[in-house]
């Protein structure tokens, strides 16, 4: 069943769970806050907590997440996640395992409004903005299923388009960094180019990492394949990254969905390496994973590489970035269209 309208678990601070338990002990906020954050346990678990005050707790802060759909790889390597949320949407997590580190990439909104059409989540539209309990608990929930092995990273690469919805953005990596610990150089927000939240996330104190996604390096091109580039397009773009770069001296990354006979021609790659270059940033290339709703495919593997190859005699540093799931539809929005699950809210009609 899934929780009723309001507050959830990990939308209050400190101050409100403060307030929540005024007539207890001081101590007890730190014990909460704690056991949900450090141990990720929920309140009915905390059993150095009065059994009254487990009770209350666990009415008063009940889960934003509900478990519709879980897939997991044939390796075994990914899991995701099709979560319901307290209103009757539903949003997406992925959880990867790899030989050094375990990473989770979360969404911020439920569905996108950037309207890119090679993805899934954009081909189905936009909901609402997710509140940054709502982030925070997809992390807390993939780090219980990592078990033993320790989630270092998170990526904000999900459903949704973490800049149009900053604040709350920004809320979920303090209490990511504050309170479960992770660095704040393992934390890598992507954009498809949001430059004005660009420039704010260069003035904030957490040296975050900062990946585009461009997937074209003309305008023409680019402006088709994502439409934002129409408001912010590539010049401004470029300026927003050098500022970001001064300021924060991080290395930026540049996502490029490889697809067959529309982005990976040696005109592409030799634009891609004159944007790059000079930004000193890293190229990861992606094969296009298949959505129904877009006929063209990705590139093949043997073109993938070949393309590779011409931007690192071009100068440019790259990475071929491995697909996982597609086994189990691990693209942003695959799994929530494949499974199109009707959610009802305890009392809505």
């Amino acid at each position: 069943m899934l929780p009723p309208r309001g507050v959830t678990r990990y939308d209050v601070d400190r101050d409100g769970l403060r307030a929540l338990i005024a007539d207890e002990p001081g101590y007890r906020v730190d014990q909460v806050w704690h056991g949900l954050y450090r141990q990720g346990l929920g309140p009915d678990e905390l059993t150095t907590l009065p059994k009254g005050l487990r009770t209350r707790l666990a009415e008063a802060l009940p889960p934003a997440l509900v478990p519709l759909a879980e897939s997991v790889s044939a390796d075994g390597g990914t899991v995701k996640w099709l979560w319901g949320l307290r209103d009757g949407t539903t949003i997406e997590t992925v959880l990867m395992h790899y030989r050094d580190r375990s990473t989770v990439c979360v969404s911020t909104q439920a569905g996108c409004a950037m309207g890119c059409g090679f993805c899934a989540t954009g081909q189905a539209g936009f909901d609402r903005h997710l509140s940054a309990g709502e982030i925070v608990e997809q992390v807390i929930r993939a780090r219980r299923r990592a078990g033993s092995r320790r989630v270092s990273n998170v990526v904000f690469m999900g459903m949704g388009e973490p800049l149009a919805n900053y604040d709350a953005t920004w809320a979920a990596i303090e209490r990511l960094h504050g309170d479960l610990g992770i660095s704040a150089r393992h934390l890598t927000v992507s954009t498809v180019g949001i430059v004005p939240g660009i420039r704010r996330l260069a003035t904030e104190a957490l040296p975050v990492n900062l990946a585009v996604s461009l997937h074209a390096a003309d305008d023409e091109l680019r402006s088709r394949l994502v439409p934002i580039n129409r408001r912010y397009p590539l010049a401004t773009l470029a300026e927003a990254c050098h500022a970001y770069r001064r300021a924060r001296n991080r290395r930026l990354s540049f996502e490029w969905a490889l697809i067959d006979g529309v982005n990976d021609r040696p005109v592409d790659a030799a634009r891609l390496a004159a944007f790059v270059r000079p930004l000193r940033a890293h190229v990861n290339l992606i094969p296009l994973n298949p959505t129904p709703a877009f006929g063209t495919p990705g590139t093949p593997p043997e073109r993938v590489e070949a393309f590779a190859d011409r931007l690192r005699a071009l100068g440019a540093n790259v990475t071929v970035r491995r697909t996982r799931g597609t086994d189990i539809d691990a693209a942003c929005g695959q799994l929530r269209a494949a499974h199109e699950v009707p959610v009802r809210v305890p009392g809505s009609t």
